[in-house]
């Protein structure tokens, strides 16, 4: 039986000034899933994202939300932090992310009881009381990111939910993203930074110039690379290079290089044979960062840094 989907978009296109910001973009993010869609600045993540909710309306395509075609009916059975963040200065937490919770359907008594637990789980027990304006900016941030989750939401849409968090709090915020999941609820965000969505997606789309240039797990983004080896030879000197690929490239320790097609076996059988000894050799598949660079391009990542400048 196929699983069901949370998200579907089928050729999405939005246009400003006669540029096509997002270009063709298709997306099917599985129920009960974490999904990230990736991309350099500047790319079309955030105008996907706020089409896929009904914030603004393609101009060509559709896509749906939790089954409804009209993005916006179900917007009580969804929880959204967006890229521009923004909480009344004078409202206390509690209150603030009962707030979140009202504008979704939620009671405020409900409400309330539901935000001074989850502030006591993300550590933040002790400023249930505190103005926002009094919370340093990590702190309010996370505030903002219980708010969206406070009624349980089927679907959390987070747009750079990671941006101006230190490590810490980056830390708890996977922790919380893990902790929606494990309740049920399908995770949809967009991020730049590689290192949170290889350790969190399950899938992930990648996006560049408005064009989806990928979609499927991490795993089969980086297995679009070789494998590569790190090689240290007993005894090194220049003449090594001969008996390894021309691609190969000396670090001052180890000799890095991509493995053959003819697999590992075969490379263990020529450095043994070779003369010069194995005093170290460690295979390993590149990360998810050499994978988006090869399936974007540097050049288009220069390019979409170049639209974010101007």
């Amino acid at each position: 039986m196929s699983q069901s989907l949370a998200v579907t978009a089928h050729g999405l296109v939005k246009k400003f000034g006669g540029r096509r910001v997002v270009d063709g973009v298709d997306l099917a993010v599985p129920t009960g899933t974490i999904y990230g869609v990736l991309g350099p600045n500047g790319a079309g993540k955030t105008t996907t994202l706020r089409m896929l909710l009904g914030i603004i309306e393609p101009d060509e395509g559709e896509r749906t939300l939790l089954g409804y075609d009209r993005p916006r009916e179900a917007s009580d059975h969804v929880g959204y932090l967006p890229e521009e963040r923004g909480l009344y200065p004078q409202m206390k937490a509690r209150e603030a992310i009962a707030f979140m919770g009202a504008l979704r359907g939620l009671p405020w008594s409900v409400g309330r009881k539901r935000a001074v637990a989850l502030m006591e789980q993300a550590g933040l027990g002790y400023a249930v009381d505190f103005k926002i304006r009094k919370l340093s900016k990590g702190m309010a941030q996370l505030i903002q990111l219980l708010g969206s989750v406070v009624h349980q939401p089927d679907l959390l849409v987070l747009d750079e939910p990671f941006s101006g968090l230190d490590p810490v709090n980056q830390e708890g915020l996977e922790r919380l993203i893990r902790a929606e999941a494990a309740r049920g609820a399908t995770v949809l965000f967009s991020t730049h930074v590689m290192a949170h969505a290889e350790r969190l997606c399950d899938r992930l789309a990648i996006i560049a110039g408005g064009k989806r240039r990928f979609e499927g797990t991490v795993a089969d983004a980086r297995a679009l690379l070789p494998m590569r080896a790190h090689y240290q030879p007993e005894r090194d000197g220049p003449e090594v290079a001969a008996i390894l690929p021309a691609d190969a490239q000396h670090n001052g320790r180890d000799w890095v290089f991509p493995v053959a097609d003819d697999g590992v076996e075969a490379l263990l059988l020529k450095l043994t044979q070779s003369g010069f000894g194995v005093a170290g050799l460690s295979i390993e598949r590149p990360g998810l960062h050499d994978a988006f660079v090869k399936i974007v391009g540097a050049e288009a990542i220069a390019q979409s840094e170049a639209e974010v400048l101007r």
